[in-house]
């Protein structure tokens, strides 16, 4: 792997991003949208969209950024571009670390919009420092790049790599402490709980919310950006030239 191969392939994402709007609108704009229809479906009822809108902060960047990081690799495995680049002197972990360093990019984009709009159009309001509030959504939509690139290594079909949402997405959803805090779950959904990363993610943002600590924020962090970290070698070593 080198740098120049690396960003020359990050380039080359950006560059065809810019010309697929429809994919640009739905990492910036679709959280926005999503945060504020759930900040007005409780606007009547006081201190509810503090509570639950924080950890909705997690879940819609991971979840958009799986989605269109894991349709838009499996697109280029299965139109035959990814073997024509491996056929050049470009490795796969060139490959795999563009993609997420040009994700990555729309994923700081995706969270300062996010953000910005959670807090000043809905009116969130959070006791710890906004810039963090930023960080734990920005590592949050890079484990969803991450996972979307294992799961678009393994995946033959979009159709397929939507449906790893229910194996990788939607366990951390509903064990990473939304709906129920993981100290009062049964104690074996609780262990699966500490093993999921994205629980980590909504231990730290809750943690921003509270004005705690930064150890109690950059602690679960990271741990996520460790798990972004293994999900991108894993998707490196078992990258495949094309679909079968």
């Amino acid at each position: 792997m080198t740098p120049v191969r690396t960003f020359a392939t990050a380039g080359r994402v950006l560059r065809q991003l810019g010309h697929d709007p429809r994919s640009i609108a739905l990492m910036l704009v679709a959280p926005s949208l999503l945060v504020g229809l759930f900040a007005w479906l409780f606007s009547d009822q006081d201190g509810v969209f503090d509570s639950f809108g924080a950890p909705i902060l997690a879940l819609f960047p991971f979840v958009v950024m799986f989605l269109v990081t894991s349709i838009t690799t499996l697109r280029e495995r299965r139109s035959g571009t990814l073997e024509r680049l491996l056929s050049t002197p470009l490795g796969k972990g060139d490959f795999i670390v563009g993609y997420a360093l040009a994700f990555g990019l729309m994923a700081v984009l995706q969270a300062v919009i996010t953000v910005s709009f959670a807090v000043w159009v809905c009116g969130l309001d959070a006791d710890g420092p906004l810039w963090q509030l930023g960080l734990v959504a920005v590592v949050d939509g890079l484990l969803g790049t991450a996972l979307g690139l294992l799961a678009s290594a393994f995946a033959r079909t979009e159709f397929q790599a939507v449906q790893f949402m229910p194996l990788l997405v939607f366990p951390q959803i509903i064990l990473g402490g939304v709906f129920m805090p993981r100290d009062r779950m049964p104690d074996v959904l609780a262990a699966i709980s500490d093993v999921l990363p994205l629980s980590y993610a909504i231990d730290a943002i809750d943690a921003v919310m509270a004005g705690d600590a930064a150890s109690d924020v950059f602690g679960p962090l990271a741990v996520v950006a460790g798990f972004a970290i293994a999900a991108l070698v894993v998707a490196a070593l078992t990258l495949r030239r094309r679909t079968p």
